[in-house]
């Protein structure tokens, strides 16, 4: 591979692909992109593409190791080894009792009656649950399964149907946040998609844009950064004109679309069209109740200030988002989940500068704090491996007793 030595992402991608003898047009399509976007990533007009199009890039390419497209322009490293198969999903337990409610087919009619206001208290709970607890997927976990087959039970009652197919997009959203990079992908795209269905069974706005969003996070992880970006603006156009009349949860829905068209445009390398919308939705934020933040997305100040770190460090733009961090008291962030994120993402911004004993700092940071934050990232569990592999002596100990608490082969 010594003609790849030096060369920028575009570059490695372009002799890959020449090498494997496919077009532009074939490759792009094999990534879910279009020949244009092929042709700016090649030609160095975009910025490099996040990890997870970088994978399915190796995938395409038939290349075992991700490091091998990662040029000089990325902060994977020349010398980082990334073998393809360390991408394959994170176990968890809780999964296949998730996949059995969410298959099973509920052909008759339900024996027993569920209460809604009863329903809708357990889904609030799990929630909290889910920003509250530092193992927020294993507590979630063990409670979905049930709460599940409850709501889709309810949603086939003929009271209060709008409602309880509300409640039912809102359970299939907490399940897509709980089986991301744990199950497969066709059972992820199943669950974001029936959150949608029942958001328009409901014919609320609320629910839509909350299914919308909950979508388009499916489609951002799986590599579709243009579908992710059309849909949520999709949404927001949707809920906007109601937004001067409408309630508090309406407006958080609509400024938590806008974190998300922000950081999905940064991972694209479009910075203009991520700071407008990150623009767009700090203005959001400040119109709402100080301290408030939304039940399940936790729109607020606060997350805007998170996510004010996420894009800058998605815009490779290190210094800036490192600013960002040291301007946010992790108190004000009501969520366990959320300030660990904060840490992963300040370890993101040392990682990007090889500064592994710094990266490493945050990641044991953000482990007590939220240890399922971390376990479950892919790019925390990558920095920790990197930290294992290129740290050097003075914190390979360390690394490595970090590395086993992920379960990483050292």
């Amino acid at each position: 591979m010594d003609d790849l030595a030096g060369r920028p992402t575009g570059e490695r991608i372009q002799v890959l692909r020449e090498r494997k003898g496919l077009t532009r047009p074939t490759l792009a399509g094999l990534v879910g992109k279009s020949a244009s976007w092929l042709k700016g990533i090649e030609t160095g007009r975009r910025l490099p593409p996040r990890l997870p199009t970088l994978v399915r890039l190796a995938e395409a390419l038939g290349v075992g190791d991700v490091a091998l497209l990662a040029g000089t322009d990325m902060d994977l490293g020349d010398a980082a080894s990334i073998p393809l198969a360390s991408f394959s999903r994170i176990p968890h337990g809780a999964i296949p009792a998730i996949r059995d409610a969410v298959r099973e087919p509920l052909l008759t009619a339900p024996a027993s009656h569920v209460d809604i206001p009863t329903l809708s208290a357990r889904i609030s709970q799990a929630w909290r649950l889910w920003h509250g607890s530092p193992t927020h997927r294993t507590d979630v976990g063990r409670v979905l399964p049930a709460l599940l087959r409850d709501a889709r039970v309810a949603a086939r009652q003929p009271d209060e149907y709008r409602t309880a197919n509300a409640l039912l997009s809102d359970v299939y959203a907490l399940v897509q946040h709980e089986i991301v990079w744990a199950a497969e992908p066709e059972l992820i795209w199943v669950v974001a998609d029936r959150s949608l269905t029942a958001a328009h069974a409901a014919d609320q706005p609320i629910p839509l844009a909350g299914a919308a969003w909950t979508l388009a996070i499916v489609q951002r992880s799986m590599g579709d950064l243009d579908g992710a970006v059309d849909l949520v603006t999709e949404a927001s156009a949707i809920i906007k004109p109601r937004l001067e009349d409408g309630p508090i949860e309406l407006q958080a829905m609509y400024g938590a679309l806008q974190l998300h068209a922000a950081t999905t445009s940064a991972r694209d390398g479009r910075e203009g069209d991520a700071l407008r919308h990150l623009d767009d939705a700090q203005a959001t934020a400040e119109r709402l109740p100080s301290g408030y933040h939304h039940p399940w997305t936790q729109f607020g100040t606060s997350n805007v200030a998170v996510h004010a770190v996420s894009v800058r460090a998605d815009l490779s733009k290190s210094s800036a988002a490192r600013d960002e961090a040291q301007r946010i008291d992790p108190d004000t962030i009501p969520s366990r989940e959320r300030r660990a994120r904060l840490m992963v993402e300040t370890a993101r911004t040392y990682h990007q500068r090889r500064d592994y004993s710094a990266t490493l700092d945050w990641l044991e940071r953000a482990y007590p704090v939220c240890n399922d934050s971390v376990h479950y990232s892919p790019q925390a569990r990558q920095m920790a491996s990197d930290a294992v592999d290129h740290g050097g002596p003075m914190i390979d100990r360390r690394a490595r007793t970090f590395a086993h608490l992920l379960d990483l082969p050292v």
